[in-house]
């Protein structure tokens, strides 16, 4: 791709370090929050955001790492394959030795003949290779930090067989640690039989909670990593949604086709959204920020995938990643949603005090 100039204002200093933890049994450690790639990856696709301005995306990105942010979570389908070359593009001029953790996914394939037919979920191993390889070139780097399934294969190739050839790569060294995303607890079980599952990528916000309930405690027992994602269940509990923006949601952005986007989930995903933005208020950061934190609350969560697509997006929610909810608000919170209905799964927290 042609390079993409960048603004002299924007952010390229690095400020004072965010908190890193370790992530599983790896030997990398990372900030509460990541930056995540969906949506700068355009609206020419089945599951896009609608259009998207390069220059900003890249700017997000170089603002997100001047923050502290060490790490960024794409894949090779977003934007069927752009979203990847504007993380390459984005860290062209950051030298390697300060440059982010780059994670990406394999197992969607898809039709170049048709950008708006949804991708096919594939595990055959010679798709995964290739699907590397493509990864690789278009990320620009000889290894990928970690190389994740991004749904549970659809062609007939058993997790046994998916699962193993990431542990192959990751024996050959093309790729530094494997993981699984969207899978559920048996096929995680069935993962860790043939080799540990360093980490898991689940959906979890406030109104997404199921896995909550599932597969968090299995991650925790077999000390699996977990990066989440949607903390603010994309755009809902940013404290910047309304009704009025949902109905005025393009036809190319997937959420205008979303249940929790319309009626009576959206009102009461609104009022849970105001109760965060209550709670951000007296603490003095967003409601975004106050959703993203939740999700971290969670005893064996990690870290939390967090969209941005210009670098005021990056700001309106780093202060997430210092934020340590008390459980006077994370019991607010719960009653909310039990009031509310909103969302489904565990309100609360396992270690919830006041």
């Amino acid at each position: 791709m042609s390079p993409i100039a960048i603004s002299e204002g924007s952010a390229m200093s690095i400020k004072a370090p965010l908190p890193r933890h370790r992530l599983g049994r790896t030997d990398m450690f990372i900030t509460p929050v990541g930056l995540g790639a969906w949506a700068i990856g355009g609206g020419d696709w089945a599951v896009g955001w609608g259009k998207q301005d390069d220059r900003q995306s890249v700017e997000a990105i170089r603002h997100a790492v001047a923050c502290g942010i060490n790490w960024i979570d794409t894949a090779a389908i977003y934007g069927l394959g752009h979203s990847e070359e504007i993380v390459r593009e984005a860290l062209s001029n950051i030298p390697k030795s300060t440059r982010p953790y780059v994670f990406t996914k394999c197992g969607l394939r898809w039709d170049e003949a048709d950008r708006m037919a949804p991708p096919q979920q594939v595990g055959d191993p010679a798709s995964i290779r290739f699907e590397l390889e493509a990864s690789l070139r278009r990320l620009g780097v000889e290894r990928i930090d970690l190389y994740q399934v991004h749904w549970p294969s659809k062609d007939g190739t058993p997790i046994e067989e998916y699962w193993q050839t990431l542990l192959d790569l990751k024996k050959e060294g093309k790729v530094r640690a494997v993981g699984l995303s969207n899978h559920n607890l048996a096929q995680l079980e069935a993962a860790e039989r043939l080799g540990h599952v360093d980490t898991l990528q689940p959906p979890f916000s406030a109104i997404r909670r199921d896995f909550a309930a599932t597969e968090l405690p299995w991650c925790i027992t077999h000390d699996t990593g977990v990066i989440v994602y949607s903390p603010m269940q994309a755009g809902l509990l940013s404290g910047a949604f309304t009704g009025e923006r949902a109905a005025k949601l393009n036809a190319d952005d997937w959420r205008s086709r979303n249940a929790e986007f319309s009626g009576d989930k959206l009102k009461a995903n609104l009022e849970l959204a105001e109760t965060m933005r209550k709670i951000g208020e007296k603490r003095g950061v967003t409601a975004g920020a106050v959703a993203i934190a939740w999700t971290l609350a969670w005893p064996g969560v990690t870290g939390a995938i967090v969209g941005a697509r210009a670098p005021e997006q990056v700001d309106g929610w780093l202060a997430a990643a210092n934020l340590i909810l008390s459980g006077a608000e994370r019991q607010q919170i719960a009653d909310t949603i039990e009031r509310t209905g909103a969302g489904s799964g565990p309100a609360l927290p396992y270690d919830a005090v006041a």
